[in-house]
């Protein structure tokens, strides 16, 4: 397990403890951007677009992250524009969840429209680009601090630069904004003759250590514990370098994933309020958490509905997107409307799921908590471990 607890380092590797900063801005006025954890109540938030969306470039990181059918599909298709009648039938659940956030007195940003289908280059390598539907792939967002997370996806590389403009505004009204080492992304980091691992085999990632990698999706904010999948896409090196920087004042703990194809902690495990968490008993060892979840509840789902249509079939995701929910408050959660079970259980629990028709933003790479990333949320940071 990784932890920051780590009283036998080296000081000059710990680093001082940086205080928790409660506001941020001019005196007197609300923060740019303040949030801790994943269910105080939700006040301003970043939701992702699909203009300009592309399908990801074959790469060895893309195609085994992906369910087969998808992966055999966009092996072929990589780097053209995804079809108009997809982007349609996505954008109308999208306006949905947003018209439902902005019903909740949500306010709603939105990043710059970028063409992602024109092709770059680095002196190694080149590419088409991706999107902008999930931000929360990219983006940490921990107390008023924006850290940008230095994805392993090539077609992710300059993803970035659509958000610029919202995190140029945050900065001035008093945020920090923080970008982790800027990644090579050589051959060196990839492995080339993965394949993904049989029932009773040792698991093996599509990335090794070569160098610093992760997606703020394969970590989830409880306070001043953050729980981390390592994956595809997050090796323990991005792991350390974020323990690291966020100091002696918070606790990193590991959740091992039991997925052969590991992407993003928000489909495992996926914090609802304080001492609660929503998991995956497929892809998660339910009785052996970290200690630092001895006294929470744990709330194992329910197996995912079936579902139908043709943008289920061509997912990039997992049907266990099922869990990948947004929290409004601690009480009120986004809920896929194809999920009665869920919606049940989540009553029975004590929630208030609000359904929203979702499942054609599947192919475009997430859910409702992928789809967003959270500016400000109403607390405080506070231990809840």
């Amino acid at each position: 397990m990784l932890t920051t607890d780590a009283p036998d380092r080296p000081a000059a590797l710990n680093g001082a403890p940086r205080p928790a900063r409660e506001a941020s801005g001019l005196p007197g006025t609300p923060p740019a951007v303040m949030s801790w954890n994943e269910w105080d109540p939700l006040e301003e938030v970043i939701v992702g677009r699909l203009e300009g969306a592309t399908i990801p470039s074959d790469h060895v990181t893309v195609t085994f992250n992906l369910p087969p059918l998808a992966a055999k599909l966009y092996r072929f298709v990589g780097g053209y524009r995804y079809p108009s009648w997809m982007r349609k039938l996505a954008q109308k659940d999208l306006d949905a969840f947003i018209a439902i956030l902005e019903g909740e007195g949500v306010k709603v940003r939105r990043p710059d429209i970028v063409d992602f289908k024109t092709k770059f280059s680095t002196p190694a390598w080149s590419s088409r680009g991706f999107c902008t539907a999930c931000p929360r792939d990219g983006y940490l967002v921990v107390g008023d601090e924006i850290i940008e997370s230095p994805m392993c996806w090539r077609t992710r590389y300059f993803e970035g630069d659509a958000y610029r403009s919202l995190f140029k505004e945050y900065f001035r009204a008093g945020a920090r904004w923080t970008s982790a080492p800027r990644p090579q992304l050589l051959d060196d980091l990839y492995r080339h003759d993965y394949r993904i691992p049989a029932k009773g085999e040792e698991m093996r990632y599509t990335i090794n250590e070569w160098e610093p990698v992760f997606d703020a999706a394969d970590f989830v904010r409880c306070g001043r514990d953050l729980f981390v999948t390592v994956s595809n896409v997050t090796n323990r090196f991005g792991v350390e370098w974020l323990r690291r920087h966020l100091g002696d004042g918070f606790r990193i703990h590991e959740i091992p994933s039991l997925c052969k194809q590991p992407m993003h902690i928000d489909s495992t495990f996926m914090p609802l309020a304080p001492g609660k968490v929503l998991v995956n008993p497929d892809y998660c060892d339910v009785a052996n958490l970290p200690p630092a979840l001895k006294h929470w509840d744990i709330l194992v789902a329910p197996r995912p509905d079936p579902v139908e249509g043709v943008m289920a079939k061509i997912s990039m995701c997992s049907p266990w997107t099922s869990i990948n929910v947004l929290s409004l408050t601690d009480k009120k959660v986004v809920v896929d409307q194809s999920q009665p079970t869920l919606i049940k259980a989540l009553k029975d629990w004590g929630f208030d799921p609000i359904p929203c028709p979702f499942l054609a933003y599947g192919p475009f790479g997430g859910a409702f908590h992928c789809a967003t990333l959270d500016v400000r949320r109403r607390g405080t940071l506070e231990s809840y471990c």
